[in-house]
């Protein structure tokens, strides 16, 4: 059993502060003006037409008008099923009081089905409605000698307006939350979206500045130390130039190693502990959805930094391909080393494409982001799939002289 003091249908499981809406306190104030109307018109009317228990009617009029008024400004009903409860037995009482003395009491019947649904539990609220309608029929019954079928339909055609009423409204209310719920992801994602975007921007970033450092400032270093190593061996011993010599080619070499340093600040935060086959094997372990495998063969060796970054990429480009429209039991990723070169290979089962029909995607994710990777470091991308026969994706680079 849950109680409110506010007699609103349909949101007496609502927190206090969301349930009071424009609309909730609408239909709040008429329904204290509708008991309220109710009972000054019963009250009014036995005064005008002289009734004989017209003090007590009155009187059951002022008790009840009391209880309402207090019940409704008792924080406790707010808070307590069990003073809704309470609250809800003194309401019937002092109403059974004022049906005793007066048939228009009938009319309160009305306000009460709200208020036994909105205080009480579905079943309970309906069965409480069913209570309350043979109450006012028995009552009016019991001050009119003659019996129509007025006496009969007017409660329980207002019980069953009353809860299509309020079933209505709860309809309405858990449509309108579910919307808001919908309303507040969509604005969360977005926010999640943009923090996603620029923290692939700043990796994008990061990844070309290493690139950059590597296969120009890098290479450039190392060309000269060659170049000084082959100047030195030209030269005499007692030549003059030698020292000199000697000293460029340490600063070369202290250059080279602050370059290195540079890339390998740079590196992706997936390369930053560890190596490509363990970072590929976290990768893996971390894909929600079709069982990932990963398998090392050949002799690992260290590669360059662009090889690592580039290879990285496209395996998670590929396993987003195979979460997000695969549909995939498995996958198996293959990192091979050798003698000239590496080969990834991720293979699924899922349900396949054609290659030549493929959108170019976006985002970095599709077959194009990948071949461009590829290409830009002399390697070879090819993929092999057909509608239902799962995909293949193989990306292979030659290994440079000096990895």
């Amino acid at each position: 059993m849950t109680a409110a003091a506010a007699p609103l249908p349909a949101v007496s499981r609502l927190p206090v502060s969301r349930a009071l809406t424009p609309v909730s306190k609408v239909l709040r104030l008429c329904l204290h003006a509708l008991l309220f109307g109710l009972l000054a018109l019963a009250a009014g009317r036995a005064v005008t037409d002289s009734a004989p228990r017209a003090g007590w009617v009155i009187a059951a009029c002022a008790v009840l008008a009391a209880v309402y008024a207090g019940g409704v400004r008792t924080p406790a009903v707010h808070s307590s099923p069990r003073a809704g409860a309470v609250w809800l037995a003194g309401l019937g009482v002092a109403w059974a009081a004022l049906l005793a003395v007066s048939p228009d009491g009938l009319w309160i019947a009305f306000p009460l089905y709200f208020l036994e649904l909105h205080l009480l539990r579905l079943r309970w609220g309906v069965a409480a409605v069913a209570l309350t309608a043979c109450a006012a029929i028995g009552g009016f019954l019991a001050h009119s000698s003659a019996v129509t079928p007025g006496a009969f339909l007017g409660p329980l055609l207002g019980g069953a307006v009353a809860v299509a009423t309020v079933l209505g409204y709860q309809a309405l209310y858990r449509e309108s939350e579910r919307r808001r719920e919908l309303i507040e992801e969509l604005i969360t994602t977005r926010a999640e979206l943009a923090a996603a975007e620029r923290g692939a921007g700043i990796l994008a970033e990061r990844e070309r500045l290493a690139r950059e450092i590597h296969d120009t400032l890098a290479q450039g270093l190392s060309s000269i130390q060659l170049l000084l190593r082959a100047a030195e061996r030209a030269l005499p011993r007692e030549a003059p130039a030698l020292e000199h010599i000697a000293r460029a080619r340490e600063a070369a070499q202290e250059n080279l190693a602050e370059a290195r340093r540079f890339v390998r600040a740079l590196t992706p935060p997936d390369l930053e502990h560890g190596s490509l086959a363990a970072a590929l094997e976290r990768l893996c372990a971390g894909v929600p959805g079709p069982r990932v495998r990963f398998s090392l063969s050949g002799s690992p060796r260290v590669l360059p930094t662009p090889y690592e970054v580039a290879l990285l990429r496209i395996a998670q480009s590929a396993l987003a391909n195979v979460v997000r429209h695969a549909r995939a039991g498995r996958a198996e990723i293959t990192l091979t080393f050798m003698d000239a070169s590496v080969t990834l290979d991720i293979v699924d089962d899922g349900h396949g494409f054609d290659p030549s029909s493929a959108p170019s995607g976006e985002g970095g994710f599709g077959l194009p982001a990948m071949r461009s990777r590829a290409e830009t470091l002399g390697g070879l991308f090819t993929v092999e799939s057909s509608p239902g026969q799962g995909t293949a994706v193989a990306v292979t680079l030659p290994l440079p002289l000096e990895a």
